[in-house]
């Protein structure tokens, strides 16, 4: 053999991966690219057979085809995250030409959870090659989530099935992929309810009414959306912010809860043509802002 079975390390890191009962597939050495066979190339031989296989079908946790595969070479390990009963949250990084103030996929995840009054889960994580993380959950039972690409933030993807993830203890350009914590949580029901969800077409922007609300509240909650939703592009953001930054003293003094001013605002700003994903950062900074300015009643909710 070119390679010795017991020296190689990656070989170790199939094993552990299949030791938690996932399924795993060789990729090319420093590489994030499958190294099984495709379909114009397929033998038609062996678990293949009755026909192609693709990796997610060759996917596996079995020791023998384990130990074959990486006697071969020092291939990476693929977790196939469908197959595993994985759901993994994939935190990115910018690319190096973006703006130097545009949010990781980490800060965009947390704001996320600040958003729905959540802590940021604790489970099993992996930090990449690019210094973003991977975070490993339990897919809920009976739903059959597939990947998606910026569905909860900018630079936050999932893969389920049809995907998989480079695991702990491969490398790319050098880098190795570290793990971090041992126990795999459940995804949150709240994290698969977004996953889930279904765009909601465009509408009228509905405005919350709030019992404790003054005249002049709910008439500034009423203009502010207004004209959050009448916002042309180019002038979406700034109007957003300077909204959200007026609405921020009214809930600073009690006036209005967080919860009506961001439902109220992000409904808006859907209306004016803003993803979701656009506008919660948004607003959360442009509330913090301004609650932290106006401390005068403390009673922000």
């Amino acid at each position: 053999m070119p390679y010795e079975l017991y020296g190689n390390p990656l070989r170790s890191s199939a094993f552990n991966a299949a030791g938690r009962g996932w399924h795993v597939f060789p990729l090319r050495p420093d590489s994030k690219t499958p190294a099984l066979h495709g379909a114009d190339r397929c033998p038609g031989t062996e678990d293949c057979a009755a026909g192609h296989r693709k990796w997610e079908e060759r996917a596996t946790d079995a020791p023998e085809q384990i130990a074959s595969w990486w006697s071969r070479r020092w291939y990476n390990v693929a977790v196939a995250t469908g197959p595993s009963g994985l759901v993994v949250i994939d935190l990115d990084v910018p690319k190096d030409n973006s703006s130097a103030d545009t949010p990781s996929g980490v800060a965009n995840f947390k704001a996320l959870c600040e958003r729905a009054g959540q802590p940021v889960p604790t489970t099993y994580r992996v930090r990449t090659a690019s210094q973003g993380w991977h975070l490993y959950f339990t897919a809920p039972p009976g739903i059959r989530l597939a990947n998606t690409a910026g569905k909860l933030g900018p630079l936050i993807d999932t893969r389920a099935w049809g995907g998989y993830v480079v695991a702990a203890g491969s490398t790319l350009n050098g880098a190795i992929y570290a793990d971090s914590g041992v126990h795999v949580a459940p995804l949150p029901a709240w994290l698969c309810d977004r996953l889930t969800a279904r765009p909601q077409p465009p509408g009228r922007v509905a405005v919350p009414s709030s019992s404790r609300a003054s005249r002049y509240a709910t008439a500034a909650l009423k203009a502010e959306t207004a004209a959050v939703a009448g916002a042309e592009e180019g002038q979406r953001n700034h109007t957003l912010v300077r909204a959200a930054r007026a609405l921020g003293r009214l809930i600073a003094s009690g006036d209005l809860t967080r919860t009506e001013v961001e439902e109220a605002l992000n409904g808006a700003g859907e209306r004016a043509g803003l993803r979701p994903y656009e506008c919660g950062p948004v607003i959360t900074s442009a509330l913090n802002w301004s609650i932290a300015h106006n401390p005068q009643k403390g009673r922000a909710v």
